[in-house]
C-alpha cells in the first residue's frame, strides 16, 4: 500500500536539522479508503500542561513497542489492514534505514493513531533521547492550514521560530531525526474545526526502549473517539 520508493529515494533536509516531507505515499483509491475509513475505536486522552511541553490529543495504538502484531484489529477496515501490515515489514525498515541514514534493523517500532480535536495541540519539544527516527504520516482528505493542526518545523523552542509548516493531507508525510535540535510543534486546532486533525506516527527506539504513550502500569479504560467530532466526509 505504502510506495516505499518514495521513501527510499526522497532526501533529508539539513537546516535546522534532519527532516523531510514526502508527499504521495498512496495511489488515489488507498487514500481514498484509509481517509473514509480512519480509526475511532479504542482511543484514549493523552493531555498534560506545564512541563517541558503543553500537549492534549487522543491517542490509539496500532502497533505496540515492538510488537509483531496488530493492536485491537478486529474495529479495522481492510485498507487499515494493509497499511499495519506494510508498516511491519522488512521494506518498509529498510526503506526508513535508507532515508534516515539510521540503521534501523533492530530499533524497536511503535505506531500510535491520533485525532487532534478542537483546542488540541502538541508544543514545541525535541523528542526524548531514545526515539531515533520518527514517521509522521496524515489522513485527513482536506484541511484549511487556518484552523492550525500543522506540523511546525522549528530552529529553536520558540514556535515563532518556524522553518516550514506541513499540513495533514492524507499521502502526505514528514519525517524527523531526533537530535539535540530537533525541535517541532503542531499548532492548535482552533474551536470549532469541524473534523479532527488525524494523523498515525511511527517511532524507532533504541533497542530495550519502554513505550511512554503506553506505559506497562497503564490501566487507563479506552473509548470510542465520538462521532459528533468526524466529519461526515469521511464516514
Amino acid at each position: 500500500m505504502i510506495n516505499l520508493d518514495r521513501i527510499r529515494h526522497h532526501r533529508l533536509e539539513s537546516d535546522p536539522y534532519e527532516w523531510t516531507a514526502i508527499k504521495d505515499l498512496f495511489d488515489s483509491d488507498s487514500a481514498a479508503r484509509l481517509a473514509a475509513t480512519f480509526p475511532c475505536d479504542h482511543f484514549k486522552l493523552v493531555a498534560g500542561y506545564g512541563g517541558e511541553k503543553d500537549y492534549a490529543y487522543e491517542a490509539r495504538s496500532l502497533i505496540g513497542i515492538g510488537a509483531d502484531v496488530i493492536t485491537h484489529p478486529a474495529d479495522l477496515s481492510d485498507a487499515w489492514h494493509a497499511l499495519a501490515l506494510d508498516l511491519l515489514s522488512p521494506e518498509y525498515r529498510a526503506a526508513m534505514t535508507a532515508l534516515s541514514g539510521c540503521d534501523l534493523v533492530h530499533a524497536s517500532m511503535e505506531v500510535n493513531v491520533f485525532h487532534y480535536g478542537p483546542g488540541n495541540s502538541l508544543g514545541a519539544h525535541r523528542d526524548l533521547p531514545e526515539k531515533l527516527v520518527t514517521h509522521v504520516l496524515y489522513f485527513n482528505r482536506s484541511w484549511n492550514r487556518a484552523d492550525g493542526g500543522c506540523l511546525r518545523i522549528l530552529r529553536s523552542a520558540d514556535p515563532a521560530d518556524l522553518v516550514a509548516e506541513i499540513a495533514p493531507i492524507v499521502g502526505h508525510s514528514s519525517v524527523v531525526v531526533r537530535s539535540g535540535c530537533s525541535w517541532h510543534a503542531v499548532s492548535p486546532v482552533i474551536n470549532g474545526s469541524a473534523p479532527s486533525r488525524r494523523s498515525m506516527t511511527v517511532t524507532f527506539y533504541r533497542p530495550g526502549s519502554v513505550s511512554t504513550m503506553w506505559p506497562p502500569e497503564d490501566t487507563t479504560a479506552l473509548h470510542r473517539y465520538h462521532a459528533a467530532d468526524l466529519d461526515t466526509t469521511s464516514r
